[in-house]
C-alpha cells in the first residue's frame, strides 16, 4: 500500500480548519425545521466519531466548552433545547452536559463577553490541532507498513484494456519521475478530486462544488477565556466561532464559492471586515483591523447535489467507483468524520480486490496516543532539566513521542533553548520534525509541524532564519537553498498581509493586484 501527497501532509484543507470535531449544531437545527434525516443522520455519526477522534490521539484532542450568548429569553429556551437534545443524541460519552447560564455565570466563565446579553447557553464539543492530526495519520500508516511520500505529484495514469494500472508519479523537489503499479487507485484529494477523476476518465461529470472558508487570528485577550463562542446568528445565514487556540483566538469561517484551485485561498480584506462585524455584537470590547495578526483559508470539497448555495450542502461522503477507468474516489466529508469515510473506502477497496477485511481504526491509537498521560511531563522535566512549559508543550504536541524530542537536548545542549522567549518551541523540535516528520521545508515546519504561520505572520517571518539553519545542517542545504527559502516564505507571507490589508498588525488600505 502507497500513499503520495503532491506536497506536504495536510498542506492543503487538512490544517486550514476550525479545529473542531463536532456533529454540526446547525445541521440539527436545519434537521428539526426540515425534519430531514440524512441532517440529523450527520450529527449523530459526527457525534459518535468525536469520541474515537479524542480517544485515539489524546494528545492532539480535548473536550472544548463553547457558550452561546442570547439576547433574550426565548432565544435561551430555544438553544437549551436544541443543545439538550445534541448532549442527547450524543449518549453517554466523556464530554459533560450543557446548561443555560445567568448573565453573572457567563461572564464569570468568559468575562469579554457583552454586558448587553440576557444569558449564555453552554455546551461542549471536541477541539483538535489539525494539521498534527493528519501527519499523525500519515506517520501511524508509515510505521505499519505503507510507503507514505509527501511532495511527490501524480502526472498520469497507464492503461490496459482501458483501465488504470499504473500511475506516473514525480518528486516535487528534484524532478524524478517514477511508475507505479496497483491493483486499486483511491483518489482522496478533497476539493482537487475532480481532476483527478477527469485525468482516469474525461467523460465524467464534475462533482465538486469548491467553498472557500476563511479564519482571521485575533489575540488571547480578545476573550481572555477558555470557553469559546458559538454565534448562531449572521446576515447570510451561518454560524461563526471565535475560538481559543493557544495563545490565540481563531474566529471562522465564511462561505463562498471558490472557482480557481490553482490558487492558495487567501484572507481577502472584505472577509476580514465580515468576521469583525460579526463578532463585534457578542464582546464587550470590540476586535479592530488592528488585532488580526494573521489568517488562513481552506476550500471545502462539498459534493455537487443541487444548485444550492454552498452553505446548504451537505458535508457528507461519497465512494464513487468508474466503471470505465477503476478509479476509486471519496467525494466529499469532513473531518469530523474523516475515520468513517476511510472505512468506506477501503471496505470499497476491498470488495474489487475481494479481501474485504474487518476494519481496527475505531480502537487503533495514532502515532503518540498511545498510554499518554499528560503528567508525564514531570517525568520529562525530572529527566532532561526541560522547563515545565516547554515539558507540556512536549507532551501536548508530541504524545508518548515527546522523550525522543528531549533526548535530542542531551545530544546537543544547545537544542534545548528556545527560539524565542514568546513561545515554547525548543530547536530539538526542527530537528526532530526533519529526521521522524518528513518535513523538508520551512513551512512543513512553522505552518504545520508547528502552527505559528496560522497564529502569527510577523513572528513567523522573523523566526524563519533560524529555523532555515537548523534545516540546513540536517539536510544538508548549500547556502543558496537555505537564503531562497527564508527569501520565498517571508515572500510569501508578506503577501498574505497585503492581500487581507494588513502589515504587521497594522490595517491599511491596499489596492489588490
Amino acid at each position: 500500500m502507497a500513499l503520495i501527497d503532491r506536497g506536504d501532509f495536510a498542506g492543503e484543507t487538512s490544517s486550514r480548519s476550525t479545529k473542531l470535531i463536532h456533529g454540526g449544531v446547525r445541521y440539527l437545527e436545519q434537521a428539526i425545521k426540515k425534519l430531514d434525516l440524512a441532517q440529523l443522520r450527520q450529527v449523530r455519526h459526527g457525534l459518535a466519531e468525536r469520541r474515537t477522534v479524542i480517544r485515539n490521539a489524546p494528545h492532539l484532542a480535548h473536550p472544548l466548552a463553547i457558550l452561546t450568548p442570547v439576547f433574550s429569553w426565548f432565544e435561551g429556551m430555544y438553544m437549551t433545547i436544541g443543545l439538550t437534545l445534541y448532549d442527547f443524541i450524543a449518549g453517554h460519552d466523556a464530554f459533560p452536559r450543557g446548561r443555560w447560564l445567568n448573565r453573572a455565570q457567563a461572564l464569570d466563565k468568559s468575562p469579554m463577553l457583552t454586558r448587553k446579553m440576557h444569558s449564555a447557553v453552554l455546551y461542549y464539543d471536541g477541539q483538535f490541532n489539525d494539521a498534527r492530526y493528519a501527519l499523525a495519520l500519515a506517520h501511524s500508516a508509515d510505521e505499519a507498513g505503507a510507503a507514505v511520500v509527501n511532495y511527490v505529484s501524480l502526472i498520469d495514469f497507464g492503461r490496459e484494456n482501458g483501465q488504470i494500472k499504473t500511475a506516473t508519479v514525480q518528486d516535487q523537489l528534484t524532478g524524478e519521475t517514477l511508475t507505479i503499479r496497483a491493483n486499486v487507485f483511491l483518489n482522496c484529494t478533497g476539493p482537487y478530486a475532480d481532476s483527478i477523476r477527469l485525468l482516469a476518465n474525461p467523460l465524467l461529470d464534475r462533482r465538486i462544488r469548491p467553498s472557500k472558508g476563511v479564519h482571521i487570528v485575533l489575540p488571547r485577550e480578545t476573550l481572555q477565556s477558555d470557553y469559546a463562542i458559538l454565534i448562531p446568528k449572521t446576515r447570510d445565514g451561518r454560524v461563526v466561532f471565535a475560538i481559543p487556540f493557544g495563545d490565540k483566538v481563531f474566529v471562522g469561517t465564511t462561505d463562498n464559492d471558490y472557482s480557481d484551485l490553482t490558487l492558495e485561498p487567501v484572507l481577502e480584506p472584505d472577509e476580514v471586515n465580515y468576521l469583525l462585524e460579526t463578532v463585534r455584537p457578542y464582546l464587550d470590547k470590540a476586535p479592530t483591523r488592528a488585532d488580526v495578526q494573521a489568517g488562513f483559508g481552506g476550500i471545502r470539497p462539498l459534493i455537487v447535489s443541487s444548485r444550492a448555495d454552498t452553505k446548504t450542502l451537505l458535508r457528507d461522503h461519497e465512494i464513487e467507483h468508474d466503471s470505465v477507468s477503476g478509479l476509486l474516489s471519496l467525494l466529499g466529508g469532513k473531518w469530523t468524520t474523516y475515520r468513517l469515510m476511510a472505512q468506506d473506502a477501503i471496505d470499497r477497496a476491498g470488495e474489487l480486490l475481494t479481501k474485504t477485511v474487518p476494519g481496527s481504526t475505531e480502537t487503533h491509537y495514532l502515532i503518540g496516543g498511545e498510554n499518554y498521560r499528560f503528567e508525564d511531563w514531570q517525568v520529562l522535566q525530572d529527566k532532561y532539566g526541560l522547563p515545565t512549559d516547554v515539558c507540556q508543550h512536549l507532551m501536548k504536541t508530541y504524545g508518548n513521542r515527546a522523550e525522543k524530542v528531549a533526548q535530542l537536548t542531551q545530544v546537543q545542549p544547545v537544542w534545548a533553548e528556545k527560539l524565542t522567549d514568546s513561545q515554547l518551541f525548543i530547536q530539538a523540535e526542527v530537528v526532530y520534525q526533519v529526521r521522524e516528520e518528513m518535513a523538508v521545508t520551512l513551512r512543513d515546519v512553522l505552518a504545520r509541524r508547528w502552527r505559528l504561520e496560522l497564529s502569527n505572520w510577523q513572528l513567523t517571518a522573523q523566526l524563519a532564519p533560524q529555523v532555515a539553519d537548523l534545516m540546513a545542517i540536517e539536510l544538508g542545504w548549500t547556502d543558496e537553498h537555505r537564503s531562497q527559502q527564508i527569501k520565498t516564505y517571508q515572500a510569501l507571507l508578506a503577501s498574505f498581509m497585503k492581500r487581507a490589508g494588513l502589515v504587521f498588525g497594522r490595517s491599511e488600505t491596499v489596492t489588490l493586484p
